[in-house]
């Protein structure tokens, strides 16, 4: 009896460590703990938002998932030159000026981890990605549904198990 119960316990603990699902996880930069997660798969996309705290305008950073799970920069959008925007594109990337827009596309730019902090003073960030199993397509959540604003996170894209399912706030429409 002891035994099956020791074996029950251990297969329990197993389980639960297993990994599940891939997805876009958001570590708190102090502690490291796992405070949000959005599942996406290899070749999935998503934006990040934010409004610039000097010129008051949005930016748009677009990313990919790459099949060996790294974050790829493929594009970005924005209206206003100056502090923190690129002027041009660098070598086989196009800069463009399209509908009131400056677009640097074809970018390859590859991460193992983003740093990411939630405007304290210019509080809106949003999170944007495809979302193919809701009738809503296209999702966009505001940080501040998730994140304290002035803190940062630091956002990689790696397996997540059952546990952190469960101990993690999973990022919805």
């Amino acid at each position: 009896m002891v035994l099956c119960l020791l074996i029950i316990i251990v297969l329990v603990g197993i389980g639960v460590n297993y990994p599940i699902q891939t997805a876009l996880i958001f570590h708190d930069g102090e502690s490291g703990e796992l405070t949000a997660f959005l599942p996406l798969n290899k070749n999935d996309s998503f934006s990040i938002t934010f409004t610039h705290s000097i010129h008051l305008s949005d930016v748009v950073e677009k990313y990919r998932v790459t099949d060996d799970l790294q974050i790829e920069q493929y594009e970005i959008i924005y209206e206003e030159f100056g502090i923190g925007m690129p002027h041009n594109a660098l070598e086989n990337e196009e800069f463009i000026y399209e509908d009131g827009k400056y677009h640097i596309r074809n970018m390859e730019h590859q991460f193992g981890s983003l740093n990411i902090r939630n405007g304290e003073v210019v509080s809106n960030h949003r999170l944007a990605w495809d979302n193919i199993d809701s009738a809503q397509t296209y999702c966009e959540v505001p940080f501040n549904d998730y994140f304290e604003p002035g803190t940062w996170y630091k956002v990689e894209v790696d397996w997540i198990t059952l546990l952190d399912y469960w101990e993690g706030e999973r990022i919805h429409e």
